[in-house]
């Protein structure tokens, strides 16, 4: 009986044993159930880790153009483009030849030779450039020789209030060409001695002319001795002469 007892007791015993198998095992359950609850959120969180790595990354995260709205947008505004204002007065063309052969101050030996050297074209060469402070650019008039191209008179007119021109300048000599330089009138006269062939001159008178007091004045020279062997058969050396061949050795 004691035996049976033991035994019902040791069935007793066994039972919270069962019992515990069966919470055993619902603990396991719950603890599984759990682990996996906290595994899925962990993979959240690192999911959410990774993101926000990938954020504050430039090169392989999500916004590889950076932070969006945090710096001040810098707008570049383009200035308006202004008209130039210059101050170059207008250029009005003129008719040199009509001009000259119309100027008292022009002479006959000039006026004569006024003629086209081929077809229509005459020996005149024309600038414009402003001088006088007048209401419009000046007028430079070079003529020239058709045979040789040597100036033989310069002349510069300035406009006056009712439209016409005025001579205010006049160079009647050879070799003479004037210019404008900045604002200046620059004559320059080559200058020939007595043997002197017209393609090399002895030198040059180079003068700068001012205008002032409504006239011009003369503000600078410059004279130039040139080089006298350049072009001088005197004193040239002749071109050397080859030596003649040794004979042949027998």
């Amino acid at each position: 009986m004691r035996g049976l007892t033991d035994s019902g007791d040791g069935g007793a015993g066994d039972s919270p044993a069962h019992d515990g198998g069966r919470g055993g095992t619902a603990r396991s359950t719950r603890l599984r159930a759990g682990m996996a609850a906290s595994g899925t959120a962990l993979a959240g969180l690192a999911a959410i880790v990774v993101f926000c790595v990938g954020c504050s990354t430039g090169g392989t995260g999500t916004r590889d153009e950076g932070p969006a709205g945090t710096q001040p947008v810098t707008h570049v505004t383009t200035p308006p483009v202004s008209t130039p204002t210059g101050t170059a007065k207008p250029a009005r063309r003129v008719d040199a030849v009509a001009l000259l052969r119309a100027d008292a101050k022009v002479s006959d030996r000039v006026k004569d030779g006024l003629k086209p050297c081929v077809g229509d074209a005459y020996p005149v060469d024309t600038s414009y450039g402003s001088m006088t402070d007048g209401p419009v650019t000046d007028v430079v008039i070079n003529v020239m020789a058709c045979a040789d191209s040597v100036g033989i008179g310069t002349y510069v007119y300035r406009q006056r209030d009712d439209g016409s021109y005025q001579n205010v300048f006049t160079a009647e000599t050879p070799a003479v060409y004037g210019t404008i330089d900045r604002g200046d009138l620059v004559v320059t006269t080559q200058v020939y001695g007595s043997k002197d062939p017209l393609a090399y001159p002895s030198g040059s008178e180079v003068v700068t002319y001012r205008w002032a007091s409504d006239r011009f004045s003369e503000h600078d020279r410059v004279h130039n001795d040139f080089n006298r062997a350049v072009g001088s058969t005197e004193g040239t050396l002749s071109e050397p002469v080859p030596p003649e061949p040794e004979p042949a050795k027998s």
